[in-house]
């Protein structure tokens, strides 16, 4: 999948490592969106490591049919990763009442360039991303669940016009290629409705 996102920025599938740097650092940030475990360390050999598990990680989601990952590029440069997934088949859905029609979605933006912030910018991305879920993918509500101690993320998907659900406690997975941890969630729920009426 490769395309616009109403002229903010690129999607497209990050190959094996491509979004493994942008990603490797950010998942550090206290309530970081996507939910990948790297250990925190220092010198090359362990960033390199990092990256490694980042990537295998994402490698492991492009073999389900149930999640994907998305790159998503504004002139060039990786500004965020994107991940779809079917709430059906995620521990999300120990947490709720899974409707036909939703669709999870996980975002994780990489931190400002050198020229900073541009005003706005995140919220045309936020609108892009669930018009491209909700449109192009022919779903009837996203659902998003993020650290509730990420109090930012929380406001921003309120504001963009997100219901807020409950918080809940997504469980812990362990698998042989990922493991989630236990987290405290925020779930909120955008109808295609409330950004598309009629």
């Amino acid at each position: 999948m490769d395309g616009r996102l109403d002229g903010v920025a690129r999607l497209g599938r990050p190959g094996p490592v491509a979004g493994a740097p942008l990603v490797q650092g950010e998942l550090q940030a206290e309530g970081a969106g996507l939910r990948v475990r790297v250990d925190q360390g220092v010198g090359p050999l362990v960033g390199l490591a990092r990256e490694r598990q980042v990537a295998e990680t994402y490698a492991h989601l492009d073999t389900l049919a149930t999640h994907h990952a998305f790159l998503v590029v504004r002139d060039g440069e990786p500004v965020a990763l994107l991940q779809t997934y079917e709430p059906a088949s995620d521990r999300v859905s120990d947490c709720y009442d899974v409707r036909p029609g939703d669709i999870g979605v996980h975002l994780l933006l990489a931190p400002a360039g050198p020229d900073g912030t541009r005003s706005g910018w995140t919220a045309r991305l936020v609108s892009s991303i669930a018009g491209y879920v909700l449109l192009g993918l022919d779903r009837r509500r996203v659902v998003v669940d993020p650290d509730v101690r990420n109090e930012k993320a929380v406001t921003r998907f309120l504001e963009l016009g997100f219901t807020a659900g409950p918080v809940v406690v997504l469980p812990e997975i362990d698998l042989p290629d990922v493991h989630l941890p236990q987290k405290k969630a925020q779930l909120a729920f955008l109808d295609r409705e409330v950004l598309f009426p009629g």
